[in-house]
C-alpha cells in the first residue's frame, strides 16, 4: 500500500511539475517564440518530404540486380520515416537557434522527443516486416520512446535498477532482467537469421561436396550461436569464469552419463569429414535398417525406404558396424533376372535372344558391361537362366528395374516359339491281381 501512496504522490508532483512547465511556456514570450519554430519546423518537413520522396523513391527502385541494387531497394522501405528525421534535424537546428536568441529552448527538446516517438512509431508500424521483430517494437521500443518523450525514463530506470530480485546466493536487479530478456530475444532472432543465410550461401557451393557442406553448416551454426551466447553472457553482467566452469561440469557429465551422445557426436563429425557415405546415399546396415539417406545431424542419420518410412539411425551405427553403400552418387549397379525354359528347347538360341531384347531396354547400360544370359544349372522341370544387367541408380526393391527386365524376357521368349514350363508329375496307378 505505501508503494502504491509513493508511486500515486511521484504521478501527481510530476503532473503539477508539468503543468507548471506548460504555463510558464504559455505565459512566456519565449515559450511562443519556441512553439512558432517548433510547428514551422513541422511545417518545412512535411514540405521538403512531399518534394524529396519522389527522387527518393525513384532512387531507391533500380532495374539490375546485385548486391548495390539490393541495399537500394531496402532503403526504400524506409521512406515512409523521411518526414518525422527531417522535423528532428529542423527542431534540433531551431533549438540551437532559440538558445542564443531567446535563451531557452526546453520546449523545442520536447519537440525532438516527440519526432523521434514519431519516427519509433512509423518504423514500428510500416518499415519492420519480421513479427517477431514488430512484436518486440510495438510492446518494448514504442513503450520506451514514450517514456522518453515525457521525461520519465530515467526514473523508471533508476526504479527497476532499485527493484532486486534474490534466489538464494543469486542477486540481480529487475532491469538487468528485463535487459537480458530483449537482448536475448534479438540475439537468438539474429542468430537464427544468420543460420539461415550462411546456411543457404553454402548450399549454393555446387563445388563442394555434399558432406562437406553439411560440416560447414553445422560449424557456421555452432559458431554463431556459440557467440551469441556469449555475448548475452557479457550484457547481462554474468562473469565468464562461471562459463569455463559450467563447461568443465557439462565435461564431467558427458564423460559419465552421455556418453552415447558424444559418441553419436563424434561419429557424425567423422562421417561429414570422411564423405564415405553422404545425402543421397543408399545404403544398408548390419542391422537391417536400409533406405536413401535423407538428412544428417550432428546425433543421427535419416533413412527413407522405399515406402515411404524414415529410419532415424545412431551416427555411431555407421562407424562401429559393417555398412552397405548401393550408391556413390549415381553409381552403376549391377541386378540378375532368374528365369526357366522348358527341356524341349534348343537352349543355344536363348542367350541371344534374351541378352538383344534386354539391351534394348533404355535404361540398361552397354558399359562396364552389356547383358549377359548365363545358364544356371537343371531343375526338375526346367533349364533355369539368369540375364545380369547394369543400369545407373538403384533398384528399389527389383520393381523400377526388374519388372520391365522380366517383361522383355517374356515377350521375347513368346515371340521366339520357346515355351517357359510349369512342374509335370506323372502319376502311376497300380492295381492288386483280383
Amino acid at each position: 500500500m505505501a508503494e502504491t501512496t509513493d508511486f500515486a504522490t511521484m504521478a501527481r508532483g510530476m503532473a503539477a511539475q508539468a503543468a507548471e512547465g506548460a504555463q510558464g511556456w504559455a505565459t512566456s514570450p519565449a515559450g511562443w517564440g519556441q512553439l512558432a519554430l517548433l510547428v514551422a519546423a513541422f511545417l518545412l518537413a512535411r514540405f521538403l518530404a512531399a518534394r524529396l520522396a519522389p527522387l527518393l523513391r525513384r532512387f531507391c527502385t533500380p532495374e539490375g540486380s546485385g548486391l548495390l541494387a539490393e541495399a537500394r531497394r531496402q532503403a526504400g522501405r524506409a521512406l515512409p520515416l523521411l518526414g518525422p528525421v527531417l522535423a528532428f534535424a529542423l527542431i534540433a537546428a531551431g533549438e540551437e537557434l532559440a538558445r542564443q536568441a531567446l535563451g531557452s529552448g526546453g520546449l523545442l527538446d520536447f519537440g525532438k522527443r516527440l519526432a523521434l516517438l514519431l519516427v519509433a512509431h512509423l518504423f514500428v508500424r510500416q518499415v519492420l516486416r519480421d513479427p517477431f521483430l514488430r512484436f518486440l517494437g510495438r510492446w518494448v521500443l514504442l513503450p520506451v520512446m514514450l517514456l522518453y518523450t515525457l521525461g520519465l525514463l530515467d526514473d523508471a530506470t533508476a526504479r527497476l535498477e532499485e527493484t532486486v530480485i534474490t534466489l538464494g546466493n543469486i542477486r540481480f536487479s529487475l532491469a538487468a532482467l528485463i535487459r537480458g530478456a530483449i537482448a536475448g530475444s534479438l540475439l537468438f532472432w539474429l542468430g537464427t537469421w544468420s543460420n539461415r543465410q550462411s546456411a543457404d550461401y553454402i548450399k549454393r557451393q555446387d563445388e563442394l561436396r555434399p558432406a562437406t557442406r553439411e560440416l560447414a553448416m553445422k560449424a557456421s551454426e555452432v559458431a554463431i550461436f556459440g557467440a551469441a551466447f556469449l555475448l548475452l553472457m557479457s550484457i547481462m553482467g554474468i562473469d565468464l569464469t562461471a562459463v569455463a566452469v559450467l563447461g568443465g561440469a557439462l565435461g564431467v557429465g558427458i564423460g559419465l552419463g552421455l556418453q552415447q551422445i558424444a559418441a553419436n557426436f563424434v561419429s557424425g563429425i567423422i562421417l561429414l569429414l570422411e564423405g564415405q557415405t553422404t545425402v543421397g546415399d543408399y545404403v544398408e546396415l548390419d542391422g537391417g535398417e536400409k533406405g536413401t539417406i535423407v538428412k544428417m545431424t550432428a546425433r543421427a542419420c535419416v533413412l527413407e525406404t522405399f515406402d515411404g518410412k524414415w529410419i532415424v539411425v545412431p551416427n555411431e551405427h555407421f562407424i562401429t558396424s559393417r555398412v552397405v553403400n548401393y550408391s556413390d552418387q549415381g553409381s552403376a549397379n549391377r541386378y540378375e533376372a532368374a528365369f526357366s525354359v522348358s527341356y524341349e528347347t534348343d537352349i543355344n538360341r536363348v542367350p541371344e535372344i534374351i541378352e538383344t531384347a534386354v539391351a534394348a531396354l533404355p535404361f540398361v547400360l552397354k558399359a562396364p558391361d552389356g547383358p549377359d544370359c548365363e545358364l544356371r544349372g537343371f531343375g526338375e522341370s526346367s533349364v533355369d537362366f539368369a540375364v545380369e544387367y547394369w543400369v545407373n541408380g538403384i533398384d528399389d526393391g527389383k520393381n523400377r528395374f526388374g519388372s520391365p527386365v522380366l517383361f522383355a524376357i517374356w515377350n521375347a521368349l513368346k515371340e521366339a516359339g520357346i515355351e517357359m514350363p510349369y512342374p509335370h508329375r506323372v502319376v502311376e496307378l497300380r492295381r492288386g491281381k483280383p
